[in-house]
């Protein structure tokens, strides 16, 4: 049996390593909380992974116009977006709040739903979401050979093996995510933190649950890798989370990129010259028709046409920015509602939104809300995503990433010991492979030993195994941090274009 809903006891100060402490009074406790999330912050704001995000795809790779989006100001934007949520969800509630326990947690809640939006996006690839599809496709494709080369089969736990390669082949970016803060950047951000980045809540290694079954939204996607189980375990159990459950901040970050993403990208194809405003304005009613009523009126009393007639029509009066004129009050006119929405559908369903357990996004409940952000959603979806230029970029994305990970495929190949060698700098044979290890992040190459160190209390027969495993780990954690123009320029150098 769930019990009371109380949110004091999901956002806590405690973190994986570090000097622990025990609770206090109830104020000195809350201060202690405030300066540990205030430590996050800056932990956050200063890490390279957060700086990468500049110069990776939001939704056109390698684009030099600096007033469309990369992941990083798409970020900032859903930062922003969640905590207009947190202030709203304050203002609904009131005197409520302390009901809850969330009475004096809005300056944390804020910090922690403010910083999980603007870590949202640091485990994606370079080239998006394609990025994803292309370095999965690669491991599905080469993984059991190369696997089969380095290590014959029958060797150690053969459940292990299947599980390893399961994983492998499952690259996703909100698993890297977790991965870049647990193990590469090594942030030891407090538990609650980094809870708010596990969106989807099954490893890697499991099968994808059928639609329509229990728990197929919140396990559609993988939530982390074999490597950070162990981790996982340690936070549910710092957290009170039950398996299959996600924290409640991962409902908040979800709610503000559906919100933020939906109409920034249909703006930056306005940006780059894919629609034009009057025609944008046409298909956003075209669309809207056939998901609502086009006469529904939202909370303020208006109709979505009235709406947008309305956003064209300062357009059409906006001597100088005309497309800007437009953006501003669509976004001032959609923004609002949407973001009331949200907070009430937390509140609506807080009981499952506390301990984890609604199978949902948000804002993905059939309603009036609901139909605004698909809308935009399905414009950029016909309009933007399928534009030749974007498609000839992701494709170009595409054969970059699989070709970088063909020239860095011999690495897979190698023996167990080879291997060791090779990132010791004590092998003296294979130049070919030398001069691929020396291009290897130092950083990454003091994660893999550092994952080998704590082999030892594997079984003896599964070391080789899990060294396999973190070998092509490490290759996946090599691509994937790349910027779009560093895989670009890496891929030049090693073609000899």
């Amino acid at each position: 049996m769930q019990g009371p809903v109380d949110f004091k006891q999901k956002i806590s100060r405690e973190r994986p390593y570090g000097k622990a402490e025990g609770r206090r009074g109830a104020d000195a406790e809350l201060a202690a909380l405030v300066d540990q999330l205030e430590s996050d912050r800056g932990r956050i704001i200063n890490c390279a992974a957060v700086r990468r995000l500049q110069q990776k795809t939001q939704v056109f790779p390698l684009e030099r116009n600096a007033a469309v989006r990369s992941r990083l100001t798409h970020s900032m934007e859903v930062q922003q977006t969640g905590r207009f949520i947190v202030r709203t969800l304050y203002k609904q509630l009131g005197e409520r709040a302390a009901d809850y326990g969330l009475d004096g947690l809005e300056g944390a809640l804020e910090s922690l739903v403010e910083m999980t939006c603007l870590m949202h996006d640091i485990g994606n690839p370079p080239f998006g979401h394609f990025g994803e599809f292309a370095i999965g496709e690669w491991f599905e494709r080469e993984l059991d050979a190369l696997f089969a080369a380095a290590l014959p089969a029958g060797l150690g736990d053969a459940q292990l093996r299947e599980r390893m390669g399961a994983d492998l082949k499952h690259f996703e970016g909100n698993a890297q995510a977790i991965r870049l803060v647990v193990r590469l950047m090594r942030l030891n951000l407090t538990y609650t933190q980094t809870a708010g980045l596990l969106k989807y809540v099954r490893p890697a290694y499991q099968a994808k649950p059928m639609a329509g079954t229990p728990g197929a939204y919140l396990n559609k996607k993988a939530g982390f890798y074999l490597a950070e189980e162990p981790f996982i375990g340690e936070l549910r159990g710092a957290l009170g989370l039950q398996p299959g459950s996600r924290h409640p901040v991962a409902y908040i970050m979800e709610a503000a990129d559906d919100i933020a993403y939906c109409l920034a990208d249909i703006e930056d194809s306005v940006e780059k010259g894919i629609l034009e405003v009057e025609q944008l304005a046409q298909l956003l009613l075209d669309k809207f028709a056939q998901h609502q009523c086009p006469d529904a009126c939202l909370p303020a009393g208006k109709s979505f046409r009235e709406l947008v007639g309305y956003a064209l029509k300062r357009s059409q009066d906006e001597p100088i920015n005309k497309a800007g004129e437009f953006f501003i009050w669509l976004r001032v006119s959609m923004i609002h509602p949407l973001v009331q929405h949200a907070a009430e559908q937390f509140i609506d369903n807080i009981e499952a939104v506390y301990h984890g357990s609604l199978d949902r996004a948000l804002v993905e409940d059939g309603s009036l809300a609901h139909a605004i952000v698909q809308t935009f959603k399905d414009v950029a979806m016909d309009w933007v995503f399928c534009h030749r230029e974007v498609e000839t970029l992701h494709l170009q994305g595409y054969r970059i990433l699989q070709g970088l990970l063909d020239f860095y495929a011999p690495l897979l190949k190698a023996s167990p010991e080879t291997f060791l060698a090779l990132t010791e700098g004590t092998c003296r044979a294979a130049p070919h492979l030398q001069m691929l290890a020396r291009r290897l992040p130092s950083q990454l190459l003091k994660a893999y030993h550092e994952a080998l160190r704590a082999l030892p209390a594997a079984p003896a027969q599964d070391r080789p195994l899990w060294e396999y495993y973190h070998r092509c780990r490490m290759l996946q954690d090599f691509i994937s941090g790349m910027t779009d123009q560093h895989a670009q320029d890496e891929y030049r150098a090693l073609s000899a274009l």
